[in-house]
């Protein structure tokens, strides 16, 4: 609880220490100093009740399921653009990888400054330009116009690839978030599922600027719900808020909390908030090939948007809205995998005994290790099906495993990376968005041609050999994980 005591005794110069309190944030350290505001114990977010902490990630999850469905809603408008705008089928696939560099480049940004200004904030500003400018790409009159608000869209609505992970660790202790961050992590990437399967739909029965019509109408929904049901969780700008409410109801000037005695100016901030997601990867070998194995693998699943039409419409002569439904066997893979998540709760229940409570992040690394097991294992089985002359069924059964190996992959990282770095868990899930998606950028760029030249089975066998090489990862960091994070910097040891 905040102290209200009048002590006239000059403030000591506060020291950081290097515990971290159970929630994250560094201890400040003044001694004997009345002023410093502190969070009661049901002030805190993690004392939200249940119902109230999953309506924020319920809403936090569909708006990133509303961003990254838009990243992949252009699959099925290529043709569309291609004709009016008059431009070749290469230039019309950048509308997906310029979407998806922003989406990988704005993390850098919004991320660490939701750790200076809050979610809240970052959440309204950043998914109301992403409404705003998504009419200028419906209503594009030239491809100028369309690529470069393609990529302003992504750029503004990246937030939730990486905020939305701190909210959830925000709320939820290292016991609990398990369940949340499985259902945050799955939104997304279920998100460029659907992405196809509603844009075939939509361009079936009208023109490709419908697609982004409905994604217009879905988009102020989500905003709408934002700003009524999202509430603030981010620790130290709750104390501030509560330091600036004291000083004006005391009338006292000298409660204060350390963001006020943070240097405030905007660029500066801005700067500072951009290293950190740098410095992690550069400095912490475990958070870099964590973020590149990620990446490889976001970067095949934004290829197989443009794979599946070649192999399904060249293939097996499909429709555009029959090539959209190929897709849900990646969806069907994800839910099933989201299905065995009771297991893994019992399983970091367990190690919580052995551990007093405490659930070593490396723990999170097991169910990695069964993605990293399904992905290679579904891409090989997806190789060898490609054929024309095998039942079209026979691939879209293959790529099930590859999905579930995806969600387990991905909810693996996550929730290691805002458990491992907790303290800095946006900008950790900053530098992990930055990475993969630079890579889910350029993936769909050469496939047409990689496809052409090494066949559908080479091309694909190609793929499985590259996630076989990174398979190892975390059966390796699950052993010296612990050793990696008590030389680290920025993890918690």
């Amino acid at each position: 609880m905040s102290s209200t005591g009048t002590s006239t005794s000059i403030l000591t110069t506060p020291t950081v220490s290097e515990e971290k309190t159970s929630f994250g944030d560094p201890v400040i350290d003044i001694p004997n100093d009345p002023f410093q505001v502190t969070l009661g114990p049901h002030e805190h977010p993690e004392s939200l009740s249940l119902l109230t902490k999953w309506l924020i990630v319920i809403v936090v999850s569909s708006s990133s399921l509303c961003v990254t469905c838009a990243s992949s809603l252009a699959a099925f408008t290529e043709n569309g653009v291609s004709t009016e705008f008059g431009v070749s089928h290469e230039v019309s696939i950048l509308s997906i990888s310029l979407f998806v560099e922003g989406l990988g480049l704005g993390p850098l940004l919004v991320g660490p400054l939701s750790e200076v200004y809050g979610r809240n904030i970052v959440y309204r500003v950043s998914y109301g330009l992403f409404f705003l400018f998504s009419f200028p790409v419906a209503f594009a009159p030239n491809i100028a116009v369309y690529l470069v608000f393609r990529f302003i869209c992504g750029f503004c609505g990246s937030a939730f690839l990486s905020v939305a992970g701190g909210t959830v660790s925000d709320m939820f202790s290292d016991a609990t978030v398990a369940n949340p961050m499985a259902f945050y992590t799955i939104s997304p990437f279920i998100g460029p599922v659907l992405g196809p399967l509603i844009g075939g739909y939509v361009r079936f029965s009208l023109s490709w600027r419908w697609t982004y019509r409905v994604q217009l109408i879905w988009s102020f929904v989500q905003f709408i719900a934002l700003i009524v049901l999202v509430r603030e969780t981010y620790h130290p700008v709750l104390l501030q808020k509560k330091a600036k409410s004291l000083r004006r109801s005391t009338g006292d000037t000298r409660y204060w909390s350390p963001l006020d005695r943070r240097d405030t100016r905007l660029l500066q901030a801005i700067m500072i908030s951009c290293y950190t997601p740098f410095q992690l990867m550069f400095f912490d070998r475990m958070a870099l090939l964590l973020n590149v194995w990620t990446a490889l693998v976001l970067g095949i699943l934004y290829l197989a948007f443009q794979a599946f039409p070649i192999i399904f419409q060249e293939g097996h002569h499909f429709s555009i809205q029959s090539t959209g439904m190929t897709f849900l066997g990646i969806g069907f893979g994800m839910l099933l995998a989201i299905a065995t998540q009771p297991y893994w709760n019992r399983l970091y229940a367990r190690e919580a005994a052995k551990n007093n409570g405490a659930i070593p992040p490396e723990i999170r690394l097991k169910m990695g290790q069964l993605g990293a097991i399904l992905v290679p294992l579904g891409l090989y089985s997806l190789a060898f099906t490609t054929y024309p002359f095998v039942p079209w069924i026979a691939p879209i059964l293959c790529s099930i495993p590859f999905g579930a190996g995806i969600y387990f992959v991905f909810t693996s990282t996550f929730t290691y990376l805002v458990t491992a770095y907790r303290p800095i868990s946006a900008s950790a899930m900053a530098a992990n968005s930055a990475t993969r998606s630079s890579f889910a950028a350029a993936f769909p760029l050469f496939a047409g041609a990689m496809y052409n030249r090494l066949g559908m089975v080479g091309a694909t066998a190609l793929l499985a050999g590259l996630t076989t090489v990174m398979a190892p990862l975390p059966f390796v960091f699950e052993r010296i994980g612990h050793r990696l994070r008590q030389k680290s910097r920025f993890a918690v040891s």
